[in-house]
Order: structure tokens, then C-alpha cells, then sequence
């Protein structure tokens, strides 16, 4: 809700939203402060992240086309056991990246305000693939129940990437507003 104060000489007549409310609001929707902004440039996390968000995208494409070829002809699961176990040994290495990222930036190892919900769904991403691999070690379930528990991992990784995804245009347009705005 916009914080509004009616000023009756306005031009228009309609209310307008008064200074002090529009620069607190531009100060609550920004995703990273000037210094987190800094600290985030200058961070070769950055970096590791930027390259391990694509490694771990594609693997999990060569992944996703082994589990369904096992589902649907039955053959091929231990190229598609082992396929999932590299996804999720990815997946480990960008979660433990990203929470130093998350602290070198935000001074939090996780949960940072800029970040939650997208840390609470990483959660259930990392608590799917975990499960994966207990069945697997602990010869838990069926391969198609295996298989099925990766798939659903897999699904909440896209929504995941997605919600990071959506961080980076913000930040991008975060990034780009304030080159063009007047000092």
C-alpha cells in the first residue's frame, strides 16, 4: 500500500505520493544496498556462483533426459542413478558457494531478506535430492520410486532457478536504474 498525502494545489487534483514515502519505498525495494551491491561486485563468490549456476543447469538437462528414458523403456538406470548423483553433488557445491556468497554479501549464511524465500525453497530442493540419495545408498523403494523422488527434486530445482533467475533481472534493473538516475 502506497503511503499518499493529498496535496490540493496539485495540478491534477489527484493525490501524490509524498517524498519521504517515495524514497523510503525505492529504499524497501531495492534488493542490495549500495555497500551490498560493493561487497557483491567485488566478491569472487560472484564469480563462482556465475559459473556454477549454468554447469549445474546443464547437468541436470543431461540428467533429466537419462531418468525419463529409464522410466519410459527401463534401461539405462545406473547412467541415470549416477547422472542424479552428480546433479546432486553440484547441487551441494552451489548451496555451500551460495551461503558463503549470502554472508560475504549479507552477513548471513542463509535466510538474508533478499534472499529467503529462495533459500526456503533451496531447502526443499536440497531435502528431495537428499532423500534421493538415502534410497539409493540404503536401497530404499523401487528404481521407479527412486526415479520419481528425483523428478520431483528436479521439479522444485526449476521452480528454484526460476525465483533466482527473476533476483538476477532485479538486480540487473536495480543495477541499470541507478547508472541512469542523477546523482
Amino acid at each position: 500500500m502506497r503511503m499518499t498525502r493529498h496535496r490540493p494545489n496539485s495540478p491534477t487534483g489527484q493525490s501524490q505520493p509524498s517524498e519521504l514515502a517515495s524514497r523510503t519505498q525505492g529504499k524497501q525495494g531495492a534488493l542490495y544496498s549500495e555497500e551490498e551491491r560493493r561487497r557483491r561486485d567485488e566478491s569472487v563468490w560472484t564469480t563462482v556462483q556465475g559459473v556454477l549456476a549454468p554447469l549445474q543447469f546443464l547437468v541436470f538437462l543431461v540428467s533429466l533426459g537419462l531418468v525419463v528414458r529409464t522410466l519410459l523403456t527401463g534401461e539405462g538406470a545406473f547412467s541415470a542413478d549416477l547422472s542424479i548423483v552428480v546433479k546432486t553433488l553440484v547441487l551441494y557445491t552451489i548451496m555451500i558457494t551460495g551461503s558463503i556468497w549470502e554472508k560475504v554479501v549479507f552477513g548471513r549464511w542463509l535466510f538474508a531478506p533478499a534472499f529467503f524465500w529462495e533459500d526456503v525453497f533451496s531447502m526443499l530442493v536440497l531435502a528431495l535430492h537428499t532423500l534421493y540419495l538415502v534410497m539409493l545408498l540404503g536401497a530404499i523403494g523401487t528404481v521407479e520410486q527412486r526415479l520419481l523422488v528425483a523428478l520431483a527434486g528436479y521439479g522444485a530445482y526449476v521452480v528454484n532457478a526460476g525465483q533466482f533467475l527473476w533476483k538476477l533481472r532485479m538486480a540487473r534493473r536495480q543495477g541499470a536504474s541507478l547508472q541512469v538516475a542523477p546523482a
